[in-house]
């Protein structure tokens, strides 16, 4: 059966077509060709035409000419549109014509360098030698690719942390370097995006101190301010290539609600729950099948539920989950059983959601809206990718947002991309890469504006009141023996990971960040990892391990804290319909965990309440809050006593329909309400950044604030329960367990709020 046959089947049945809410139906998109430039080389012609390739997509001609003109450009094309091709070719005419050009290819995870690796091999060319250079490079070989290869692909994080501290041996690789390949770009948001860009700019610096001047070459999935990304990142200007015209086989994408259980309640069955029935279904019939989640024990139960519902006992063993966190050789055997068709069905955070070659896919799940519309068509689009059709099924989950989406479906499919939002002038972020920068070469005055921007002058003269930099004759010099280097983590907001070592045996089972460590291994937590389940022993604060044991307890843990919230500074407000100030600003967070409950898997059953004695994690960050005054409570005819509930209720509700207009989801912010807030002498409700110094998460919520409230009044006042459930008001990550809640008080203070009144 293929993937068609199979919804059609689903819209025939008549217990599963209600959950069936709306099918986009895409159609086939013929291939067009155009011919390779006249001026590439022939060996390189040759070489495709080896491969099957006979000409180049538009678009792919289009992102040529601009590279062959040493012009910098980012491609915002659809997966499989034939990006790496372009970035190839250009440095394969490179190599041709000078064997003694270099280039550097990043990508955001090991796994994609060395599957891209296979794909440059592929070309057959000996001008290019190419090598993957990343933490899992042998010591030993590393001296033999900085003198031998002319391709060199890693990672942003290899490139901060090994290549520029180490930029002397790289002096003549610099020097000869060509092209610089930044791959799915569109990761580079938030946090991680302020990183990459400030290690971007470290790279040009010291690239041209020695003298070399390379082209950019920047791909991405399709978002909506690709130039701005672009040149944010790299601090250049692009040209942009965004019209896709690659080949694709028709796409089926529908949208799956779980059917509601309990109307009182608004119970839905979960999402998880349904998406592994269908994976089972799907399995049964032979549809190779990827399904993405969005957490890494979501992964792991998906994959085990799908190997209990499965009809066929033989196919069992062909569904696994895949997820970071794994063991690099776990990992790569996974990708290669996928590839391979070893495996019917894979169950993944979004580690595979970028473009690892993973074989021919049928259909994709997406259990729950990934958070951008960016991050859903990448998802489905790694089923289909050979021009065959395929199936996308997004199964909604029981939150705000979700349940918006599947009954407002324009958003989805008709609504141009989000922007990829970052901030590279973040105080937290620049200033320890100034430090780098100086250690890796003292820091002129030009250089500060030319490579990091307006704020980097005031950032440097802030390093230098604390002792880190020191002025001699001009310039800016590191002080101290201790590399800088090892206090950034590009990829962790907190800097520093906590391992996971199983007691008894010191077994590395996985990592965990900081800023989840408390909530996700405290002793006494509940771990999942492939399938099996530990508890810990131990959270060892010094030497920032967490001791788990092997065990199958009948229950789950979920954490509970206390978080309180002060205004540093309110830098921009304005006021709502309603009469309502909103502020953007700094806040200072401090988050305690305070202790875990434990739920019985079968029925969710509270079994107790353990307290725990960890220490406050303290957090300045930016903000988005209203300041409600008191005749806005009163035209929404809320008490003194449920104006608590009603607050808290909105904030959750405002929070879940964040990543309506900003590229986040809900796990990157965090949220404050209060009856009194003793900053403003209102009540208030507070949505902040979940990183130091912010990443621009919440300030889109200011420029858009009247659309964010508006469209969680309609989600909260449309949700069909009647005391509040997980599809309006409750949220998953509440520290308080949810309580107090108010859910018809919410919806009156929200229409107070837009200028409405209520009653």
């Amino acid at each position: 059966m293929n993937a068609a046959a199979f919804l059609a089947e689903m819209e025939r049945d008549d217990v599963l077509a209600p959950s069936l809410v709306h099918v986009r139906r895409m159609p086939a998109r013929a291939p067009r060709l155009e011919p390779f430039p006249e001026d590439l080389p022939e060996l390189v012609v040759d070489r495709l035409d080896l491969a099957g390739l006979r000409g180049l997509y538009p678009h792919q001609a289009e992102a040529l000419t601009h590279l062959r003109a040493e012009r910098d450009v980012v491609m915002a094309t659809g997966t499989a549109s034939g990006k790496t091709l372009v970035y190839n070719l250009a440095f394969a005419g490179d190599a041709v014509h000078d064997a003694k050009a270099t280039a550097l290819y990043l990508f955001p995870t090991k796994a994609l360098a060395r599957d891209q690796l296979r794909q440059v091999r592929d070309l057959k060319l000996p001008q290019i030698r190419a090598a993957v250079y990343d933490g899992d490079t042998p010591q030993a070989e590393r001296p033999v690719i900085r003198k031998n290869a002319n391709l060199v692909l890693t990672n942003p994080d290899m490139l901060h942390a090994s290549i520029l501290p180490d930029h002397q041996r790289w002096g003549s690789f610099f020097l000869r370097l060509s092209l610089v390949v930044v791959d799915e770009a569109h990761t580079a948001r938030g946090v991680f995006g302020a990183h990459v860009a400030l290690v971007l700019r470290r790279l040009r610096r010291l690239v041209a101190h020695y003298g070399g001047n390379p082209r950019f070459a920047l791909a991405s999935a399709t978002i909506g301010n690709p130039e701005e990304l672009a040149e944010r990142l790299v601090g250049l200007p692009f040209a942009a290539v965004t019209d896709d015209r690659s080949p694709g086989g028709e796409k089926h994408f529908a949208l799956w609600n779980p059917p509601l259980l309990d109307q009182e309640t608004g119970d839905r069955r979960s999402a998880l729950s349904e998406a592994s029935i269908l994976m089972a279904r799907l399995a049964d019939d032979g549809i190779r099948t990827i399904g993405f989640v969005r957490s890494r024990r979501a992964a792991e139960l998906l994959a085990e539920f799908a190997r209990r519902a499965v009809y066929d006992a033989a196919r069992r063993d062909r569904i696994a989950s895949y997820r970071a966190g794994y063991l690099p050789e776990d990992r790569r055997r996974l990708e290669r059983q996928l590839a391979d068709g070893e495996l019917l069905a894979v169950a993944s955070t979004n580690a595979l959601e970028l473009g690892i070659d993973i074989g021919s896919l049928d259909a994709a799940l997406l259990v729950g809206y990934p958070g951008t519309r960016a991050s859903m068509w990448q998802q489905a689009g790694r089923a289909g990718r050979r021009e065959e059709s395929s199936l996308a099924i997004l199964v909604a989950q029981d939150d705000p947002l979700d349940q918006y989406l599947v009954n407002h479906p324009a958003d989805l499919f008709d609504k141009p991309p989000e922007a990829a939002v970052f901030d590279p002038d973040n105080r937290y972020i620049l200033e320890p890469h100034l430090a780098c920068a100086a250690k890796e070469q003292p820091l002129g005055a030009a250089e500060l504006d030319a490579f990091f921007g307006p704020q980097a002058a005031a950032a440097a003269a802030r390093l230098q009141d604390a002792g880190e930099l020191v002025e001699r004759r001009g310039l800016l010099y590191h002080r101290g023996r201790e590399s800088p280097h090892r206090r950034v983590d590009i990829r962790s907001a907190s800097g520093s990971t906590f391992a996971i070592v199983i007691d008894g045996t010191g077994e590395l089972l996985g990592t965990v960040d900081e800023a989840r460590a408390y909530g996700q291994v405290h002793p006494g937590a509940v771990y999942l990892h492939m399938g099996e389940q530990y508890v810990v022993q131990e959270l060892d604060l010094v030497s920032r391990v967490a001791l788990v044991k092997r065990e199958n307890p009948d229950y789950y843990t979920q954490s509970r804290d206390v978080t309180d919230i002060e205004v540093v500074e309110a830098t921009e407000d304005s006021i709502t319909a309603g009469g309502v100030p909103t502020f953007f600003g700094t806040v200072r967070v401090t988050n305690q965990v305070v202790g875990y409950v434990r739920r019985l898997v079968s029925s969710g059953e509270v079994v107790d309440l353990v307290p725990l004695a960890l220490p406050p994690q303290n957090l300045e960050t930016r903000a988005v809050w209203w300041a409600i005054p008191q005749e806005v409570i009163a035209r929404a005819a809320i008490s003194a006593e449920a104006l608590p509930g009603a607050a808290h209720a909105a904030e959750h509700a405002a929070i879940g329909l964040l990543p309506l207009i900003a590229t986040c989801d809900r796990w990157d912010v965090g949220g404050v309400s209060t009856a009194l807030h003793p900053d403003t002498g209102t009540s208030a409700i507070f949505i902040y950044d979940g990183y130091p110094g912010g990443a621009g998460i919440s300030e889109c919520g200011f420029r858009s604030v009247a659309r964010l409230l508006e469209a969680t009044l309609e989600t909260v006042k449309h949700c069909p329960c009647s005391h509040g459930c997980p599809s309006c008001v409750q949220s998953p990550k509440c520290g308080n367990g949810n309580e107090p809640l108010d859910k018809s008080g919410a919806v009156a203070l929200l229409g107070a709020m837009l200028g409405g009144s209520w009653r």
